[in-house]
């Protein structure tokens, strides 16, 4: 007889949208709020987890906090919360990306080419 069991880290989305100012880069954005969780699983089936964090990443520059986790749990049971600055404790800042897009050729890039690297037209 042989038992199959192992332990791994798992990550669950929620569906939540709340749109904000972001404080680091000064973008509309919004957050998105996730939870991770370590869970054992016996034969493939998941039966316990413990260790859950949740976690706010903005959408303009992906920074990420980790958020209250009361505040978090009301996410997770789909109460209409609204999250405040005082929630938050941001965990790693990110940066925002600009995109400049040809109008010619539709070529799209993030360095400050005065011109396309494609076609050559100017941005």
């Amino acid at each position: 007889m042989f038992f199959m069991m192992g332990i791994t880290d798992g990550q669950k989305r929620f569906d939540f949208v709340q749109t904000i100012i972001c404080n680091v880069c000064g973008g509309y954005g919004r957050y998105e709020v996730f939870m991770t969780y370590t869970v054992l699983s016996l034969f493939f089936i998941p039966v316990f987890r413990w260790g859950k964090r949740y976690y706010v990443k903005s959408t303009c520059c992906n920074t990420i906090y980790e958020l209250d986790p009361e505040v978090g749990k009301r996410i997770a049971r789909g109460e209409n919360v609204q999250i405040q600055e005082s929630d938050l404790r941001m965990c790693n800042q990110g940066r925002r990306t600009m995109y400049k897009r040809c109008q010619n050729c539709g070529f799209t890039t993030e360095e400050n080419f005065d011109f396309c690297p494609k076609c050559g037209n100017r941005f």
